[in-house]
């Protein structure tokens, strides 16, 4: 590492290492080409948020002002600087779709990283035409490359389309924040049969992605609707299928009352526009909002069919008990909704890994360890796997990374402002329910159907 590399990361406030990253030594099976993301995977924000910038002739982002690397992303990249003897078989790269190249380009010769990726592939389109040029240009099958991105599936989604080639594709929704996530990717490439179509998922559980049959009819439920773009997608088989595009000119004709919940059954076909898979011949089974039928049992008449999110320990706690009154997501899961709008908040079966920063963050508003563990802590006979409160949310907004690290902002967060989502949503109110409720977690808004008894008194749900 040349003397400018080391005296950028410094300033940018890395600390230098001669040992492996955490005392983590690769397995001996490695990747021989690890690329990664740009935006929201090894920096933040995306470049595309710095509007004010791009309003300014010839602006340029600054480093460690505008952007800043991930902490997890200093970390790996100086460590493995520090280590080569342990990563001499390895090369690395970029791939980014971001349409501020030259900004990319600048930042990381700003950031001192430049010279550390063999390979840049920086232009905006399809994620596979970068992986294409890595092949040609590296000469690495497709087989040998692990993929880091914060986008998984959908209109923007790169994993899953990336892992379709072949490449082993680690999603990390929040960037690499950690030095866990790189170490996991790596160790579930020395344990990957090989197989396409194998995501890491961010919890570090393996999805095996199945493949569509065109023509056969299938049923879903509808994940997401953008009404006003007229076009949603439908979550359909197990957790390994990517979510089906579908546009509102393939509903029913005269019915584009579909919603979030709605049971459908359709057709996989290609479009025409692109060659994407999409949802045709639609048809509405059963609608989330609809009224029992008399073949129902009697009982569904103390029933309600409430939206849900699911979060892991230790944030669904500090949520339910009322320290954490803003929710941060890079995606737009909460955006569909209105201010008002009432959620059941579930607790997902994992822990978070943010090695321990929110303590840091609590601490910093003078909390006691003692407070800290009782916030972070689930009533006798709540726990994980469970709808454990019921939430309304406020409105949602998007912030900057400097409004991020405001101090008041991350204490209502419960996390720095590097490692929360550019989109926050308030929490105007909590309670916790009368009794938790075991719920099927699944991604982004869902539906449950409970028992109208568990909700707390004040609360009205229809």
């Amino acid at each position: 590492m040349n003397r400018s590399a080391s005296a950028a990361l410094l300033l940018f406030g890395v600390t230098l290492r001669s040992t492996s990253i955490n005392g983590f030594v690769p397995p001996q099976k490695k990747p021989s080409l690890v690329v990664f993301d740009l935006d929201n995977t090894l920096w933040t924000p995306e470049l595309y948020q710095l509007r004010k910038l791009q309003r300014q002739a010839n602006a340029m982002p600054v480093a460690g002002k505008d952007v800043e690397l991930f902490p997890g992303a200093q970390r790996v990249i100086e460590s493995i600087r520090s280590s080569p003897e342990l990563w001499q078989n390895t090369t690395f790269a970029i791939a980014s779709r971001t349409k501020s190249g030259p900004w990319a380009e600048d930042l990381l010769q700003q950031f001192g990283i430049k010279d550390f990726f063999e390979h840049a592939e920086i232009f905006p389109g399809d994620k596979k035409a970068h992986f294409q040029s890595l092949k040609e240009k590296s000469g690495i099958p497709y087989r040998e490359m692990l993929f880091f991105d914060d986008n998984r599936d959908g209109r923007y989604g790169n994993c899953v389309p990336v892992s379709e080639l072949g490449v082993l594709s680690v999603h990390c929704p929040g960037g690499i924040h950690t030095e866990d996530i790189f170490h996991t990717g790596v160790n579930k490439f020395a344990e990957w049969s090989g197989k396409p179509n194998t995501i890491v998922e961010w919890d570090g559980s393996i999805s095996e992605l199945q493949s569509s049959t065109p023509g056969k009819l299938l049923e879903g439920i509808v994940k997401k609707v953008i009404p006003e773009r007229r076009f949603g997608f439908i979550r359909y088989g197990n957790r390994g299928t990517r979510d089906l595009f579908f546009h509102f000119n393939n509903l029913p004709k005269g019915d584009e009352s579909v919603e979030t919940g709605d049971k459908l059954s359709f057709v996989i076909a290609d479009d025409p526009k692109n060659g994407k898979k999409m949802a045709t011949n639609i048809k509405k089974i059963s609608s989330s909002s609809s009224s029992p039928s008399t073949s129902q049992n009697q009982d569904d008449a103390n029933t309600v069919n409430m939206r849900v999110f699911s979060m892991n320990l230790p944030f669904a706690a500090l949520l339910a008990n009322g320290y954490k009154t803003l929710e941060t997501r890079n995606g737009t899961m909460f955006t569909p909704y209105s201010e008002g709008t009432k959620m059941l908040l579930h607790v997902g079966r994992r822990t978070y890994p943010d090695g321990d920063r929110h303590l840091e963050v609590m601490r910093s508003g003078g909390l006691s360890d003692e407070e800290i563990s009782d916030l972070k802590a689930l009533p006798n006979g709540f726990g994980r796997g469970m709808a454990v409160a019921i939430v309304e949310i406020g409105r949602t907004f998007d912030t900057s990374l400097e409004e991020r690290c405001d101090p008041s902002f991350q204490r209502k967060v419960g996390a720095f402002g590097a490692d929360s989502g550019r989109r926050a949503t308030e929490i105007r109110r909590v309670a916790y329910l009368k009794r938790g409720v075991r719920v099927s977690g699944q991604g982004g808004v869902f539906k449950a159907r409970i028992d109208k008894s568990v909700i707390p008194d004040g609360w009205d749900v229809q």
